[in-house]
This record gives structure tokens, C-alpha cells and sequence, in this order.
């Protein structure tokens, strides 16, 4: 793999501390935040062309990726203060690409767009930086697009490509990029993230903290936004009510109509907008003219934002396995003694996840064997794999909270 070609940088008194400038809100990432911020200060021998940033979802890579290539632009490496930084964090520096899919999948058009970018040279920044968040979503064509231009890349161009694990990438490609982990941030540091930083009672942050398990978007969420909380809170009563089969299939078809509506509701205004624009382009007049070929150009656009509405409500049932699976791994963890009364609101150390549910968690766990909650986490991560091959959300729902119900004759 070439080298970089900038001249090494010496670290300003800001850089000292590896969590200030534009690193600070990497929580619990300081070893990874290290060795970034020793590329770009090394430069050289020290600095590669490729680097895929791996970790847990909501431990930062897309923020690490984004702090990366602000530092890369900073001519103090990485201040948080300067126009270099502040543009190149926010998407708005014109020598940094930050690409995140809203639909399913990065095909070869959008990667050879990617790969045409990156071969020019920087036109205000020391860099040309190209940041793909959803690195696992390149299509096989894409990669095939992409790996000629970080086998042979162009002096100044950093590609930095985020996944959750390695072997989400195209081997092809991960083979050819320096690799860095990010590890999933500690529940002290996340609910001190919130209470210093966002002024949340500290309570709530350590609650919202656990719930998290280490997702600082997500628990930032769960700290501000009520309604999410009671989203959650009826999830988690799934497993105290399911006891017959209406129970289930009811559940099921509510929460395939709260998530298609919350993924609706979360892009209206956006599909609204780029219908607008669309229409302002294709010249539709004020006397409602509706200029040839408009119709095939609005159904490409309806297209693309029904695919963002499935990817943003697979997201949402995804949640929804997630918050189940935590509430079965608290059942389990009280089933074999791993918590033990007294220790379920640590925050470090055996505790629970769902520490304000210790009363429903304990009677599942009096009332069932380890063997029903392993088999019910099993179901959890069977309706996993059935949304990830396409399966219909409702019947995947279906058979996940059939699988999950309560024995009547227990």
C-alpha cells in the first residue's frame, strides 16, 4: 500500500489530551483516538490511504471516521475550533465525502462517483477524504468499482470506511486497508457523557445508560425524547403478556404499524422536499403541466423513498429484537446467579440492563428454566436472520413472539 506524502505535524498543546477537539466525543475510545491522532501527526511511513474502522453499533466509528477527517483538514490537527474542523465534521468541507446509504445498499454508481471524487486533488484542505459510514452495504459491483482506487490511490486521498466487524467487508477490500477497533464505551462513562455534557439528571442518565449498552446516540435519545422511552417500556411488556396466541399475533401486527409509521413519520418532510425539488427541475408548471417522461423520473424517486422507509423500519424491529434480547439476558443472569439482589443498578460489574424492571424480571425468572429463556433468545435471534433474507416483518413478528410466549399451564 503507498504511503501518504504530507510532512509529519507536530501536536499543538490542544492535542494533548487525547479526548479534546474534535476526538471529545469519542467516549471510552481514547486508545483508538490515540493511534488516529498518531497518524495524523506522523504522517509518512505512519499514515495510510485506507483505514475501515470497526466496532459495535453506537460505539462511534461514524463519529471517529467524521473526527478523522477533520484532523486530517486541521492545520492543528484536529482543534474542533477552526473553520477546517468545524466544516469537515458537518459534511460541508469540500474536500471530505461523507456518504451514509439511506436504503439498503451502496451500488457501483454511487461508488464510482466516490472513486471520481477521490481522484482529484484537494481543493482548499491538505487532503481528499472519503468517508463510507455504511461500508457493509457496498454491493460486490461496488467493490469491484472501489478496490482499484485503494490499490492504486492518488497522492492525498484517505478512504475511511466504517462496518461493524471486519468480516462485514468485502475481503478484497479490508485486506487492503489499515484496520482499527472500537471498543463498546463503559455505562459510567456514557451516563457521565450525559449528565456533564447534555445536563441530564443523573438518574435518568444512568437508566438510559444501561439501557444503551454503550450506544451514546442511543442513550442521548432515551434521555430527551419521552416517547421513546414509553416505546421501549411497552417492548419490554411483551414478555409478561404474551399467553395466547391472539396475544401474540395482535402484538405482532402492532408493532409492524408502530415501527412502518415511525419510519414514515421520521422521513416525511425529507421525501416531501426532494419531491418538490424534483418537480421544480423536471419544469412542472404552475398551471399543473406535467412536462413527458416526468412520471418514470417521480416513480425513481418514489422507489428509492420506499427503500429508505424499509431500511429505516427493518432498523426500528431491529431495536425492537435488541430491547427483547436484553430484557431475556437480565431473566438469564438472575436464572444462574450472575446478579445477585442488591447488584441489579451497578453500573459497572454484574448488573442488569433493565434495572427498573427487576419485579417483572424476577417472576419471569421464577416461573421458567434457563432452557426457556436460552430457547426464547434463540427465537429472538432466528426472527433476526429471517428480516435480514427478506422474510415479510410480520410473520417473522409472528413466529418470534409465538416462540416467545408465556406456558399458560406453567
Amino acid at each position: 500500500m503507498s504511503t501518504m506524502n504530507a510532512r509529519p505535524r507536530q501536536a499543538s498543546p490542544a492535542q494533548q489530551s487525547p479526548l479534546t477537539g474534535v476526538w471529545s466525543d469519542l467516549v471510552g475510545q481514547e486508545l483508538a483516538v490515540q493511534t488516529l491522532r498518531r497518524a495524523v501527526e506522523a504522517g509518512g511511513h505512519a499514515m495510510s490511504h485506507a483505514w475501515l474502522l470497526t466496532g459495535p453499533p453506537g460505539s462511534g466509528r461514524s463519529n471517529a471516521a467524521r473526527a478523522f477527517a477533520a484532523a486530517l483538514e486541521c492545520p492543528d490537527g484536529g482543534c474542533g475550533h477552526c473553520n477546517a474542523c468545524r466544516t469537515a465534521l458537518s459534511g460541508a468541507h469540500p474536500d471530505v465525502s461523507l456518504v451514509r446509504t439511506e436504503t439498503l445498499s451502496i451500488g457501483v454508481g454511487e461508488v464510482r462517483e466516490l472513486v471520481r471524487r477521490a481522484s482529484m486533488s484537494p481543493s482548499t484542505g491538505r487532503h481528499q477524504v472519503l468517508v463510507v459510514e455504511d461500508a457493509d452495504r457496498i454491493t460486490e459491483r461496488g467493490a469491484d468499482a472501489l478496490l482499484k482506487a485503494i490499490e492504486e490511490p492518488t497522492p492525498f486521498t484517505v478512504w475511511v470506511l466504517c462496518a461493524p466487524t471486519p468480516d462485514d467487508v468485502i475481503i478484497t477490500i479490508r485486506s487492503r486497508c489499515r484496520q482499527l477497533h472500537l471498543a463498546t464505551p463503559r455505562d459510567a462513562a456514557v451516563a457521565e457523557l450525559l449528565t456533564g455534557r447534555d445536563g441530564v439528571d443523573p438518574q435518568l442518565a444512568a437508566t438510559v445508560a444501561r439501557a444503551a449498552q454503550g450506544h451514546i446516540g442511543r442513550a442521548r435519545r432515551l434521555a430527551r425524547d419521552e416517547t421513546a422511552r414509553r416505546r421501549r417500556d411497552r417492548i419490554l411488556e411483551l414478555p409478561t403478556r404474551l399467553r395466547s396466541l391472539g396475544d401474540c399475533l395482535r402484538a405482532a401486527q402492532e408493532l409492524i404499524s408502530e415501527t412502518a409509521e415511525e419510519a414514515a413519520s421520521a422521513t416525511a418532510d425529507q421525501d416531501a422536499a426532494e419531491r418538490a425539488e424534483l418537480e421544480k427541475a423536471l419544469g412542472f408548471g404552475t398551471q399543473g403541466a406535467r412536462p413527458r417522461h416526468a412520471a418514470a423520473a417521480l416513480k425513481d424517486l418514489e422507489d428509492e423513498q420506499k427503500l429508505r422507509v424499509k431500511r429505516l423500519q427493518r432498523d426500528a424491529l431491529d431495536r425492537v429484537l435488541t430491547e427483547l434480547t436484553t430484557f431475556h439476558r437480565d431473566v438469564l443472569a438472575v436464572q444462574t446467579g450472575a446478579v445477585l439482589p442488591g447488584e441489579e443498578e451497578q453500573l459497572t460489574g454484574c448488573r442488569l440492563v433493565n434495572s427498573s424492571l427487576v419485579a417483572q424480571i424476577r417472576s419471569v425468572a421464577e416461573s421458567s428454566t434457563p432452557d426457556d429463556t436460552i430457547r426464547r433468545i434463540d427465537a429472538i435471534l432466528e426472527a433476526r436472520t429471517a428480516l435480514e433474507t427478506n422474510v415479510a416483518p410480520l410473520l417473522a413478528m409472528e413466529a418470534l413472539l409465538t416462540g416467545m410466549r408465556v406456558d399458560p399451564l406453567r
